[in-house]
């Protein structure tokens, strides 16, 4: 695949500045908010005009205990060809947990998280990608996240993790600077450490992004401007290799598009400071440990690769890639039941698992509860409307007790329903209003399509008329 050069995460908002913005080589565009059969006529465009498109999947959850549904799989295999996207990207984090496994409801966890750096979670997750690029038309990229917290008993670093991965199924990396940095805050992790020990050959592009510090944990927000810190790790990334694309992203309180040239403009000069020292030669930095194993004792754990590692990553269409592994069965039983312990005490009020820090642990509780009412006022930003100052207030009540379980858009119906059920709205005019929204959404078919309720509403047209 070419270079991709320097990118910006689309996005409707910006879409219009995007178009017009000076410089932007690719875009990048969420793959769940794209319908192949309907793309939107600015990404058309863009890509009339040469601009490569990638889709960046959220919902897979390859580092799930699990095995990657079939119905995801193919639904992002139709979003690249619709785009004509020469890469697919995902993450290495689970979604969501319970279910068969552990016999247990299945809980949603509308967000990202951490899987453990365990043997048991690296074989797991080895063979959920090895699915996924067997169902995917063109290579996987899998992306480094940023975490609150940390698992109990963790084998093996950041980079050994992402080294091993690499190297066992040929899977390139999609390498998130900002998250680095967001690691190191919250978890005590050295970003020079984990470049050290990645497969720099691996790596298909990267992310910078904002966010900000409270109390001591770095959030990662999207929705800030890029800091000096996040970019110093792009240098440090560039001082080792030259990346072959990197993204702008930010999906939250869009600036003005000068502001977000501006941001460009930082990132293009991280990248040049970089290459200036990788040209000089100069050593790139390097945490107290950078590049030394720090694994519990096991002789598997590989030596940190640089650019020229002779190690032979496996290649796409290996046999050894497109094998399922009965002998995962207990590591999947096993990473399912503390998956789910996790996911459980984050949504759903469960004791925190042993090991965990429960300060941490409540930390990451409050802020999935406030995305989880945040993006169901995005996909239902009627409720926010009727409900007025208390939409968050209720949202927040209603979540305490009930997990979600099948995404945002069920979660937004399950809400509105509860709200009706529970005698929750007063108001007739709000209760009114909330009902017509419910039974509008709530069938197979919206309300207002459906033939009795059409004619309905044409015969009350006709009497008051009279």
């Amino acid at each position: 695949m070419q270079p991709l050069g320097t990118g910006i995460g689309w996005r409707p908002e910006i879409a219009d500045a995007v178009e017009r913005m000076p410089g932007i080589d690719w875009v990048e565009t969420v793959a769940e908010n794209v319908c192949p059969g309907h793309l939107p006529k600015s990404l058309v465009r863009l890509r009339e005009r040469g601009v490569t498109v990638i889709p960046h999947g959220v919902s897979l959850g390859l580092g799930g205990a699990d095995r990657p549904d079939a119905g995801r799989l193919a639904a992002l295999a139709e979003r690249v060809e619709a785009l004509g996207a020469p890469l697919v990207t995902e993450h290495i984090a689970f979604v969501r947990a319970g279910g068969p496994l552990t016999a247990s409801p299945r809980l949603e966890a509308g967000h990202l998280l951490p899987v453990p750096r365990t043997r048991d979670a690296l074989g797991v997750l080895c063979e959920n990608v090895r699915i996924a690029q067997d169902a995917l038309p063109v290579p996987l990229a899998v992306e480094n996240i940023a975490a609150l917290i940390s698992w109990p008993g963790e084998e093996m670093t950041e980079g050994q993790f992402l080294y091993e991965l690499a190297d066992r199924t040929g899977v390139r990396l999609l390498i998130d600077v900002a998250n680095l940095h967001t690691n190191h805050v919250n978890r005590g992790e050295d970003p020079a450490k984990a470049l050290a020990e990645l497969p720099l050959e691996a790596i298909a592009y990267v992310h910078v992004a904002g966010g900000f510090e409270r109390d001591g944990v770095w959030h990662d927000s999207h929705a800030h401007p890029v800091p000096q810190p996040v970019l110093d790790v792009l240098t440090d990334l560039a001082s080792r290799v030259r990346p072959p694309g990197v993204l702008l992203e930010r999906d939250e309180n869009f600036p003005e598009p000068a502001e977000l040239e501006r941001e460009l403009g930082a990132i293009r000069e991280a990248l040049e400071k970089g290459a200036v020292e990788r040209a000089a030669g100069e050593p790139p930095k390097t945490g107290a440990a950078a590049g030394a194993s720090s694994a519990t004792g096991s002789s598997e754990v590989s030596e940190p690769a640089g650019p020229g590692s002779p190690r032979r990553r496996p290649a796409q269409g290996d046999a050894e890639r497109s094998t399922v592994h009965p002998a995962t069965e207990p590591a999947r039983q096993r990473l399912a039941l503390a998956q789910a312990a996790l996911l459980s005490a984050l949504v759903a009020g469960t004791p925190v698992p042993e090991g965990f820090d429960r300060v941490r642990v409540g930390v990451q509780a409050r802020a999935l509860a406030g995305k989880r009412a945040d993006v169901v006022a995005k996909v239902a930003p009627e409720l926010p409307v009727i409900l007025g100052d208390g939409y968050r207030r209720a949202f927040l009540a209603y979540g305490h007790g009930h997990p979600m379980t099948d995404g945002y858009r069920r979660d937004a119906l399950d809400f509105a329903g509860y709200l009706l059920a529970e005698g929750r709205l007063e108001d007739a005019r709000v209760r009114a209003q909330v009902r017509e929204w419910w039974l509008e959404r709530s069938g197979p078919t919206p309300r207002s399509r459906r033939p009795g309720v059409r004619l309905a509403r044409a015969t009350r047209r006709v009497l008051l008329r009279r």
